[in-house]
């Protein structure tokens, strides 16, 4: 299929979804509602931009006939001058649309699910974890994105053994996608007296938001038990059997959360978790054939790899999949996360072109 087929293809879905939004069965059930509009999201800007090219090059054609036809020399002038802008608006609009037609990821339109746990390094490693989880929540309020966490684990002197947290906001997967993986830190510890500098680690999965049309959940597939909350907390949180563990058993994962007094409320969060971490697995199976074809420095997603450093003493951040360094380690922990992501971004979409086929966009 042609560029052109392909793009007139997606005109005419785009206007097909339209008029579905509008049929009264459609505006009466949420979760199709929720399903076109992701549908739209996706495929709306590729209209947009193959609309604005088609503008553009109808202008060209115009301007083109004056420059070559017109007696009057200044008159051919400005032509030859607004053709070279035209003609360079078109290379930039063809230049995006051919990102625009790579294979899209359906789940980059996904709010995410992010589980920082800590690695090697006892206490100063949970101390890290503390640190990526407010880097995080602080780049999230940067993009006016919205956090709510699902469940801590604290340490005593305000580390984080393990932290889980919903990220809503417009297109948060496509944007942390590329975080997952091995956080390494190297400083000196408050702790250590003697100025030896230690390197500990966290990890951090990013895992897209899943609703329950995603992924179907047979009730007779989970042990649920409820139990004491412990730790810190209202009132009630460790008086009653409010904390939730959910056991799914075909798979064995395990999702326990205790952050809520009401028991409901508990389980509902586990459930959101349970749900976005066997979308996860599932996407992860799908992908392992592709993976094994092309080992991307950016999205292989392999949750042992060290994907970035943050080096104190140098004041120094690495990200080991593009060699990119910054010596901005504040501004970055203060979630300054803009030029790493927007790197790792474009690398991914550079990499994903090389094998784009040749003349699909012209």
């Amino acid at each position: 299929m042609s560029y052109e087929d392909r793009l007139a293809e997606l005109s005419l879905q785009a206007k097909r979804l339209h008029e579905d939004l509008v049929r009264p069965e459609v505006a009466a059930d949420p979760d199709a509602l929720r399903r076109i509009g992701r549908e739209l999201a996706r495929i709306q800007p590729t209209v947009d931009t193959w609309e604005r090219v088609q503008a553009t090059r109808r202008e060209l054609a115009g301007v083109r006939a004056m420059r070559d036809e017109d007696a009057d020399p200044q008159m051919r002038d400005m032509a030859r001058d607004e053709v070279h802008r035209l003609e360079t608006e078109e290379a930039e609009l063809l230049d995006a649309l051919k990102i625009e037609l790579l294979p899209h990821d359906p789940l980059d339109e996904r709010d995410v699910i992010v589980e920082i746990r800590a690695g090697t390094g006892g206490e100063e490693a949970a101390l890290f974890a503390a640190e990526l989880f407010r880097m995080y929540a602080r780049y999230a309020e940067r993009r006016h994105w919205s956090v709510d966490v699902l469940s801590t684990s604290e340490t005593g002197i305000g580390g984080l053994r393990e932290v889980i947290f919903e990220v809503h906001g417009d297109r948060a997967y496509s944007r942390l996608k590329f975080e997952g993986g091995v956080h390494r830190v190297q400083r000196v510890p408050e702790t250590e007296s003697s100025g030896r500098i230690h390197t500990s680690t966290a990890t951090v999965a990013v895992l897209p938001e899943a609703d329950e049309v995603d992924v179907q959940i047979d009730e007779r597939d989970l042990r649920i038990d409820v139990y004491r909350s412990t730790g810190p907390g209202g009132q009630s949180v460790n008086t009653t059997d409010s904390a939730v563990r959910i056991t799914h058993l075909p798979s064995g994962l395990v999702v326990a959360i205790q952050d809520e007094k009401s028991q409901h409320k508990n389980k509902a969060k586990a459930m959101a978790v349970l749900r976005s971490r066997l979308l996860e697995m599932e996407q992860r199976k799908a992908h392992e054939a592709e993976a094994a074809k092309r080992r991307s420095m950016v999205g292989s997603g392999e949750r042992s790899e060290k994907i970035r450093t943050y080096n104190f003493p140098q004041d120094r951040v690495t990200d080991h999949r593009i060699g990119m360094d910054l010596h901005n380690l504040p501004a970055v922990l203060d979630g300054d996360l803009e030029r790493l992501i927007d790197t790792l971004v474009q690398t991914d979409q550079a990499e994903r072109m090389a094998s784009f086929a040749e003349g699909d966009v012209a």
